[in-house]
């Protein structure tokens, strides 16, 4: 499929500067890309393209245009004239080589290949960059198959009620042709292959509007002269020797033909934007006309090239680009040559080709016998209705199922059973957990609170910071102050730019009181430990912010795996910005929040930034990071490599503390596995560091409509097989082989790249709509 570019400069000036939108996308969709930038002010490209415009037209050579032109006071070369051409390529290609318009430059780079087709629409009502060479674009020269066209900002579909006809009707209009030779342009046309050529030579303005009234014409064509006027909006054409008409004198009868189906204007005569500016309005197709004066040979050897190679399957734009090529054998006498034709383009409508305009006869007779149906065709085409009825049917019931979340729980079974199928991963040496066991708990001082005394944490803290990690995070509460035995505890927790605490906020909806921060620790050096939770008390989610209740005691808008994380991430260059949208950007990494139907998850409560929780895979996920327990890190086992440069996370495991939570793997039991508090903010924190800096991709799930088109595609898979195979066994094995497709689909998705794609609702969709068909559908070999 080719590519559509479309190229759009805004209300501006070459005084004040263009603003530029670029959108790319494949050919008859929307686009994929859109990307804005700015063309800086540069008054001296109007002037260079005046001064190489009047070299040009005072050039004595054989044209097309309306009257004599002026003859120069001064004697004018070839030379001239490609030297004020060189100085207007340099000119134009400096500018958009500007530092405002690389952005575009450079997704275009990314977007498009040389091996691309690309259609290129300059949309734009500037009469002056409509007169620039854009073709020279150096940009443009490294896509061979690539072609610029002009276009207006406004513009519509025109629907077209003519049918391919067995030849191309083609109505040729050979005007004024005193001076010029247009007998070349006749003999060409009459030579194309497939078409119906009619002549009008030097008609009358009646007998042109009578003929554009009466037939439906494909392509319409004229030779002889023409200009456009100072303005640049209107065209004049000389169709005898004593009449000129504009476009706007021939509305009607154009108009009327656009309707009837004219696909294509051809002008092989001067400078014709003019025509081309006045017959958009009227929303033909494409318009083919020369920017400048052009001379008779030029002309004739473009018709000749472009329509040998329309004619013979090339597409419009390539052949205008293959014929304009061309004519560079002919600028040693005729400079710029290749610079004159253009197209017009009207961007509601597909490109020509030449085969779209007839039919050959064999095929009007294969259409023939087509219309003539079959008793086995129409048994075809009702078994095929039935099937897509019964299929759009169960997708839409399902689907509706699905939205009130009668299927979740089924989905998260599915969802946590195929991440344990995941292969194992390495644990993240980029994090070390020091967790206080039960008897770590039971060897410190009889006066500590909690599971970590204020001796034991000053000891901790002061050995941690002589190997200097790069933040310590502590998973303990601590809603009391430092005893005043240890002053130094206190002010490393208040002036450590390197230590963040903990609190809970307090949640109204279940009366939780929340847990009050550590009197000594900034609001600055706070994260909270609350997560969510899903109706089976597993954690699927990572609740990265939230906004605190104003009663709450706890006034953490971050999560404190996201505290240490951004600390971390800090140091490697990597700051916390925010998208338009409202998601979050760490460099590359783009964090957007789930919705309240997300996935499997159907009505959920989505507060603050919700993302999927993307586990690193482990048989025991507890071993996420090195960890050390608190008596071992007291002694001489804690080594400075260990720690230096390191999060070090601070928690408990103890039992009696339960401090822990179900996760969607299983343990040896086949029971959901818990995960202590401590090792599950490891698991968040490697969450955010693996993928903003190893690329390791973030859960993702596919949105409304894709979901609903996959679910539907195994419905007609189902339906299909059940409208092929009537008996129940053969029709089972093949339902059972096509299910362990689908399943095999989901897991490998998931296991490369991290998605979680339907597969409950597909399930059901594939078996449901199998049973439907088989049981309501005649079979479709049954005569």
């Amino acid at each position: 499929m080719g590519k559509l570019v479309v190229l759009k400069l805004g209300t501006g000036s070459f005084e004040a500067g263009f603003s530029v939108t670029l959108q790319i996308g494949d050919e008859n969709v929307r686009p994929i890309v859109e990307i804005i930038g700015e063309l800086p002010p540069n008054p001296e490209i109007p002037l260079c393209y005046h001064q190489w415009q009047s070299i040009y037209c005072q050039l004595k050579f054989s044209g097309r245009p309306i009257g004599i032109p002026k003859q120069s006071k001064q004697t004018l070369s070839l030379e001239d004239c490609e030297k004020a051409a060189d100085n207007l390529r340099f000119y134009l290609n400096t500018w958009l080589s500007s530092h405002s318009f690389r952005p575009i430059r450079e997704k275009w780079l990314e977007k498009l290949v040389p091996e691309d087709h690309i259609r290129v629409l300059l949309q734009t009502n500037d009469l002056r960059l409509q007169k620039l060479p854009w073709h020279l674009w150096d940009l443009l020269e490294r896509y061979p198959n690539a072609e610029v066209a002009l276009s207006a900002p406004s513009y519509e579909q025109v629907s077209h009620n003519s049918p391919p006809k067995s030849q191309v009707k083609v109505l040729a209009i050979l005007g004024n042709s005193q001076g010029i030779d247009i007998q070349t342009d006749s003999q060409l046309l009459k030579e194309l292959p497939h078409a119906n050529t009619t002549f009008l030579v030097e008609p009358s303005g009646k007998d042109l509007t009578d003929q554009l009234w009466e037939q439906d014409w494909q392509i319409l064509f004229f030779a002889g002269h023409s200009a456009t006027d100072g303005s640049g909006n209107q065209g004049k054409i000389d169709i005898n020797q004593t009449e000129s008409l504009t476009i706007t004198q021939l509305k009607y009868g154009l108009r009327k033909a656009v309707e009837r189906g004219l696909h294509l204007a051809i002008f092989n005569s001067c400078d014709g934007l003019g025509l081309a500016r006045e017959f958009a309005d009227l929303h033909i197709p494409q318009i083919i006309v020369m920017r400048e004066p052009v001379p008779d040979r030029v002309a004739q050897e473009f018709l000749k090239y472009f329509l040998e190679a329309f004619a013979h399957g090339e597409s419009l734009y390539i052949a205008v680009r293959e014929a304009r090529e061309r004519l560079q054998g002919l600028e040693t006498q005729f400079p710029c040559a290749t610079w004159l034709p253009v197209i017009y383009q009207n961007p509601a409508t597909m490109p020509l080709l030449w085969r779209e305009l007839h039919v050959s006869q064999n095929s009007q007779q294969i259409t023939s016998v087509a219309k003539t149906p079959t008793r086995r065709g129409i048994k075809l085409r009702q078994a095929f209705s039935g099937v897509m009825l019964v299929s759009i049917v169960t997708t839409v019931l399902l689907m509706g199922v699905r939205y009130f979340g009668l299927l979740q729980s089924w989905e998260l079974m599915a969802f946590d059973h195929m991440l344990r199928l995941r292969p194992q991963e390495k644990p993240d040496s980029r994090i070390l957990v020091i967790e206080i066991t039960e008897e770590d708990v039971q060897a410190q001082s009889s006066n500590r609170r909690g599971s970590l005394s204020d001796e034991a944490l000053d000891k901790l803290l002061a050995k941690l910071e002589a190997y200097k990690p790069r933040v310590i995070g502590l998973d303990i509460y601590r809603d009391y102050a430092v005893q005043p035995a240890y002053p130094k505890l206190a002010e490393r927790m208040k002036n450590s730019d390197r230590f963040v605490g903990v609190c809970q906020v307090s949640n109204p909806q279940t009366s939780k009181p929340g847990i009050k921060p550590p009197p000594e620790v900034s609001p600055d050096s706070l994260g909270f430990s609350d997560i969510v939770i899903d109706a089976d008390n597993v954690v699927r989610r990572h609740l990265l912010a939230l906004t605190p209740p104003p009663s709450s005691p706890c006034t953490a808008s971050y999560a404190l795996n996201v505290q240490l994380a951004l600390r971390y991430l800090y140091t490697e260059g990597i700051q916390l910005q925010f998208t338009s949208d409202g998601a979050w950007q760490l460099g590359k990494l783009t964090l957007k929040p789930i919705e309240a139907h997300t996935g499997g998850y159907q009505g959920i409560d989505a507060l603050g930034h919700q993302i999927l929780l993307n586990y690193r895979s482990f048989p025991n996920l507890e071993a996420i990071a090195p960890r050390i327990t608190l008596q071992e890190a007291l002694t001489s086992k804690l080594q400075a490599d260990a720690v230096k440069d390191k999060i070090v996370l601070i928690g408990t495991t103890a039992e009696s503390f339960r401090d822990y939570s179900l996760t969607p793997y299983a343990s040896a039991k086949g029971q959901s596995q818990e995960i202590a508090g401590v090792c599950l903010q490891a698991q968040m924190v490697s969450h955010l560091l693996s993928a903003a800096l190893d690329g390791r991709p973030l859960l993702r799930t596919w949105n409304l409509l894709g979901e609903v088109f996959w679910v539907w595609v195994w419905a007609v898979i189902g339906g299909v097989l059940a409208a092929y195979l009537r008996q129940p066994t053969y029709l089972s094995w093949a339902v059972g082989g096509v299910f362990l497709s689908l399943y095999g689909f989901c897991l490998i998705l998931l296991i490369l790249y991290s998605s979680w794609i339907p597969f409950v609702p597909a399930a059901i969709a594939l078996g449901g709509s199998a049973v439907i068909v088989m049981t309501v559908i005649k079979p479709i070999k049954q005569s």
